[in-house]
């Protein structure tokens, strides 16, 4: 311990690293020529406190749709909205005000969504009423109620003869109806069903092995009937997904989905403070597809195809690597990308953010779902492993390509996904439960768009694997809207991937899976594109109008945190702000 140094030794050795490296380094070169409020908010403790128990409810109330979480979360956000409401709002300091309405807008749609839950379990109700019964044993060891293990057995037995009642109607012919005169589910219904019924079979399974051998009677009772009730749960939810969403044994799962309908995408859309109508969204996509065809055009015609960009694009499909190459090709990609940034002084990157980022390869399982790279402080490569099939290995070496990652790799590394990553720990991290995908993909894609108008893509096949992108993006908003409207189904989605931007469908298939299984919010795929415009826009307001430099402005936008892009826009232009408005923003220009 005597070569340790002193507590107040480290602290001292901390303090002149940390001026030291911002004597070298600095977060944002001199100050901005903008006059956005730099002071910490005042309401950062109460944001982070807000945050704090939520979390600790969410630990506590852990079953999906459960009536008795509905209401204690109801009870919470509508106190926490009073208690904001009393905040003298107009003495508030910029950010505060930022803060202030951030908070307010979560608490407002977390309400709303808990409204649309209510309404998805009253359907999944009349197809497993049990669900309840299982949820009032899990809610009732929560309050550490003593157990009646008699009463218990009998209402496991029911519950199992239930579940088998259920089980046979649903193997009757297509055509008949429920024995309550009910007709048999939708398949959208069932599918919701059946993964809700997977979470409640691993809730009935902690509930019984909380009591199974510590409370003798209990088990004397409830073992037999605990065995038959799980039993009957895993059967049914085989039933449903088997007879009425569609799965097969040995396959992949069916891409179902849950469309959440027009009116709770107008309500996501406001929460991200999104102005446009769901038509005019659609229309931009199309706006950006078209200009995309455009320029494919041109780089086919640099690439001796004439017009012919999807003839192009298959040409540049064909140039990958060979087996045990594509970590080097990603190692040299985030470098090239890390040059370009900083040699044209883009923005501030970090030392210790090039120092840390890492590499793992993507197993065949996870590039079912995920073809392409995943990435923040860890990229996650996709490349064909030698167990796969001989198909699947050339749809993912095309999908995977030089010049496809050429174009991606900085999307997911700096100054995309790691950086944001990087950032958001270290400048205002109490704003992460603001989070919202228009400012995290959107700044990705944004930098895609930047990096192209500064000349990154350096000869035609570079061109066609960002445009390939771009085109992506466009028909993410397209596709993904449609079918939470109900007019595309997924089928048709994967269709329109392979015919109208040029995917494998094997990549196809897994891009739809992924945006329809249920791991991203609905407006997910919308965002990449949508909040790259609303980045575009405001890079133009502020940048090419001689108000920030680019160094200036792409280090404001990471040290402010995470927020919708039009909060971001208010934050650096000091908009004044309204304790119960929004800020609304016609971000969009015409390409016409």
């Amino acid at each position: 311990m005597s070569g340790m140094p002193t507590p107040r030794a480290a602290r001292l050795v901390v303090l002149f690293v940390i001026a030291a490296g911002s004597a070298r380094f600095p977060v944002s070169g001199q100050a901005p020529r903008t006059t956005f409020d730099r002071t910490t908010s005042e309401l950062r403790d109460t944001v982070d406190l807000f945050t704090t128990d939520r979390a600790s409810l969410f630990r506590r109330y852990t079953v999906s749709f459960s009536p008795t979480r509905h209401d204690r979360l109801r009870v919470f956000y509508s106190g926490w909205q009073t208690r904001l409401h009393a905040i003298a709002f107009d003495r508030l300091s910029h950010e505060g005000r930022i803060d202030y309405l951030l908070l307010d807008n979560l608490l407002r749609h977390d309400l709303e969504v808990l409204g649309r839950e209510d309404k998805l379990q009253g359907e999944m109700l009349r197809v497993v009423p049990v669900s309840q019964v299982i949820m009032g044993l899990e809610e009732s060891r929560r309050r550490m109620e003593n157990s009646d293990p008699k009463a218990t057995a009998r209402t496991l037995a029911t519950m199992a003869r239930s579940l088998d009642s259920m089980s046979k109607v649903l193997l009757t012919p297509r055509d008949s109806t429920r024995a309550s005169g009910e007709p048999r589910p939708s398949r959208i219904l069932a599918y919701r069903t059946a993964s809700h019924l997977t979470e409640l079979r691993g809730t009935l399974e902690q509930w019984y092995r909380y009591y199974a051998g510590y409370d003798p009677d209990f088990t004397w009772w409830s073992a037999d009937p605990y065995r038959k009730a799980d039993s009957a749960l895993k059967q049914y939810t085989k039933t449903l997904r088997e007879r009425v969403v569609g799965y097969r044994e040995g396959e992949d799962e069916p891409i179902v989905g849950d469309p959440i309908g027009a009116d709770a995408i107008k309500g996501d859309l406001n929460f991200e403070m999104i102005s446009y109508t769901l038509e005019e969204l659609i229309a931009i996509a199309e706006e950006e597809f078209a200009w995309c065809e455009r320029e494919a055009k041109r780089a086919a015609r640099d690439m001796g195809f004439g017009d012919d960009w999807r003839a192009a694009l298959e040409k540049v499909k064909t140039l990958y690597v060979e087996p045990g190459k594509q970590p080097g090709l990603v190692r040299d990609l985030a470098n090239e990308a890390i040059e370009f940034v900083e040699s044209r002084h883009l923005l501030t990157v970090p030392p210790l953010a090039k120092e840390i980022w890492r590499m793992e390869m993507m197993s065949p399982a996870a590039q079912k779902t995920n073809p392409f790279f995943l990435g923040g402080e860890v990229i996650q490569v996709s490349y064909p492993t030698d167990g796969m099939a001989e198909e699947e290995k050339l749809m993912s070496l095309r999908g995977n390509n030089i010049h496809f990652a050429r174009a991606t790799v900085h999307h997911e590394l700096i100054p995309g996904h790691h950086l944001q990553g990087f950032m958001m720990a270290r400048y205002n991290p109490h704003r992460q439960v603001f989070a919202t995908p228009f400012w995290t993909e959107g700044w990705s894609l944004y930098w895609e768009m930047l990096l192209w108008d500064l000349g990154f893509p350096k000869t035609p096949e570079n061109r066609v694997g960002m445009l390939f992108w771009r085109m992506h993006r466009a028909a993410r908003i397209i596709f993904s809207l449609k079918f939470h409207l109900g007019t595309m189904t997924p089928t048709e989605a994967i269709d329109f991937l392979v015919t109208r931007v040029g995917h494998e469908r094997a990549n196809a298939t897994a891009e739809v899976r992924r945006s329809f299984n249920g791991s991203y919010s609905p407006l997910y795929q919308v965002a990449y594109m949508i909040g790259g415009l609303e980045f575009r826009a405001l890079h133009r307001e502020l940048v090419e109008s001689g108000k920030m430099t680019d160094r200036e402005f792409h280090d404001a936008v990471l040290q402010g945190g995470n927020m919708p892009v039009a909060m971001v826009r208010a934050r650096l232009t000091g908009e004044r702000l309204e304790r119960d408005k929004v800020p609304i923003w016609r971000f969009a220009p015409s390409r016409r």
